[in-house]
């Protein structure tokens, strides 16, 4: 076995960095544990936490290619994250005028989830606990 304990962080390159960090700190919560320009690569990373646990790295990239398709597109599908109350959510989000799919229900756990989009269209679900 190789020994993984869990995921330390997912890493995601946007194309407007001021508009996703606004996004993911701004509506989605996340707290800004460090903020790095790295001159040398025209770069931004951002590092961000969920309830005090480093969970994403954000990154800017000059030119950076778009996604080629939605969703079935090689390499990450979507990011999931928890909520309690999906309603609640849905409604927050649609008041920061952001698009959210009709409410799904899981076939296996019964539990309800729904899909919205970052700046750059990378698919966010909420999934109901």
């Amino acid at each position: 076995m190789l020994g993984i304990k869990k995921v330390h962080h997912i890493a995601i390159i946007c194309s407007d960095y001021q508009k996703s960090k606004a996004f993911y700190t701004e509506i989605l919560g996340l707290e800004t544990i460090r903020e790095v320009y790295r001159e040398d690569r025209d770069s931004y990373k951002l590092d961000l936490a969920l309830q005090n646990q480093y969970i994403i790295e954000l990154f800017s990239f000059p030119d950076t290619p778009q996604r080629l398709s939605r969703p079935e597109a090689s390499g990450l599908r979507h990011l999931a994250f928890e909520v309690e109350d999906i309603e609640y959510s849905i409604d927050f989000l649609k008041s920061k005028n952001i698009k959210v799919e009709p409410i799904r229900v899981d076939e296996w756990t019964s539990k309800r989830f729904t899909f919205f989009e970052d700046p750059d269209g990378l698919p966010l679900e909420l999934y109901e606990l």
